[in-house]
């Protein structure tokens, strides 16, 4: 059990304008800016949807977390072979498939007063989609999560924590897929998938 449980202290709500205008801090700009200016339109044009936890016990309605999920597919007659035996090297059947369906979680942001070991919103979120995308009551069928990870150490540990894997072998073949010029700065996010045939809810953290 978490000593902060996002699930009994809070409400998982659609993001609706009124809430896109209320503050919200998370230490990253980008974050911060797709927030409050760019869920809403990605919404209305089908883009993607944006979830978020509502803590309503305070005075004032404080936004704990958002996320933003679509629907995407790993396509692997667009990636390297090892990459390609990677993703289907535990799907059953002597056929594969080019395309397989994926949600794509485009966007994850936790308040900075709501991160840290005493609250673990980031690991609750995780396990909540994991959960949801394997439940029987799917109405889709959906055999990957994908995600464009921050090309940052804190970031990418989290995601591993969490069982993904780089779809590329490293960040150089990455770079030289995405055709990416040699010489420029750091791939700023790298490409990173879940099997959720095989995956695991992690009940405490680390």
């Amino acid at each position: 059990m978490f000593p902060f449980d996002i699930f009994k202290k809070c409400d998982l709500v659609t993001l609706s304008e009124e809430l896109s205008r209320l503050p919200f801090v998370c230490g990253n700009r980008d974050l911060e800016d797709f927030f409050h200016n760019d869920a809403i339109p990605y919404a209305k044009e089908r883009l993607g949807k944006t979830y978020c936890f509502v803590n309503n016990d305070k005075p004032q309605t404080e936004i704990v977390a958002f996320f933003t999920v679509s629907n995407d597919s790993v396509k692997t007659t667009f990636i390297p072979k090892s990459s390609t035996n990677k993703v289907q090297r535990k799907v059953p059947g002597q056929k594969h498939l080019r395309t397989y369906p994926a949600v794509l979680l485009g966007r994850l942001g936790v308040a900075e007063s709501y991160k840290g070991k005493e609250f673990f919103v980031g690991q609750q979120i995780m396990n909540y989609l994991k959960s949801w995308f394997i439940d029987d009551d799917n109405k889709t069928g959906c055999r990957f999560l994908v995600v464009d990870a921050y090309n940052r150490k804190d970031v990418l540990d989290f995601y591993e924590r969490n069982k993904f894997k780089y779809l590329y072998l490293d960040e150089e073949e990455e770079r030289r897929e995405q055709f990416v010029a040699e010489g420029e700065e750091r791939l700023h996010t790298r490409l990173m998938f879940l099997d959720l045939m095989h995956t695991e809810i992690i009940d405490y953290p680390f």
